[in-house]
């Protein structure tokens, strides 16, 4: 399958996803605060090359694939390289390619993993925990009465069927980034550029 066809099958695997939450949310009146960057600043974040795909290939296409490729390969930061802090002092930020975010940015939050007794449990932050105190506690009964909720484990699956070499590792994650724009470089190092364009990289 070529690069152009994964990226696809990721987005329209984003896009159900995007409609699975938008009604978890409107039901369970659960959100992020804005500007609130906290989860973005976890030095340990791990995701697949894969969910980042599009947006490796978006950088292609826009010509910035090498320039960005270079700012990883020199990047000693463990936090995310596409998360843009508003300040050195505070957790508070924005995704700089928020459409192009990866999967584990788009589940935090408000989605679920199962527990060592096989019970769904959100996977959500401090600050909601604390600070919507009243509707995280209702939407956690709600789950463990049969609410549907994004479920982390089905929608890496999903991903892993669209490319099991590039979907199943976890890896920190702007080792992800890195790979991810690696693997469209290398796909088109020898191929036609898509849609005829010129030289882009």
């Amino acid at each position: 399958m070529g690069i152009e066809d994964k990226v696809r099958q990721v987005e329209a695997l984003f896009d159900r996803l995007e409609i699975e939450i938008t009604a978890f949310q409107s039901e369970t009146h659960l959100y992020c605060n804005a500007a609130c960057g906290k989860c973005c600043t976890t030095p340990n974040i791990d995701a697949s090359p894969l969910e980042f795909l599009p947006w490796a290939f978006h950088l292609f296409l826009n010509g910035k694939a090498e320039e960005t490729l270079a700012l990883l390969n020199n990047t000693t930061a463990g936090n995310c390289l596409i998360y843009r802090p508003l300040s050195v002092l505070e957790h508070k930020g924005s995704c700089s390619n928020y459409r192009y975010r990866g999967l584990i940015c788009r589940l935090f939050g408000y989605a679920a993993n199962t527990d060592k007794y096989g019970k769904l449990r959100l996977a959500t932050c401090k600050i909601i925990k604390e600070q919507q105190e009243e509707n995280f506690h209702k939407a956690e009964e709600s789950i463990n009465n049969g609410k549907n909720v994004p479920v982390f484990t089905n929608y890496y699956m999903q991903l892993n069927q669209i490319d099991l070499k590039m979907g199943i590792i976890l890896l920190p994650i702007n080792e992800a980034l890195k790979i991810a724009i690696e693997e469209v470089l290398h796909y088109y190092a020898y191929r036609p550029f898509p849609g005829g364009l010129g030289n882009i990289a």
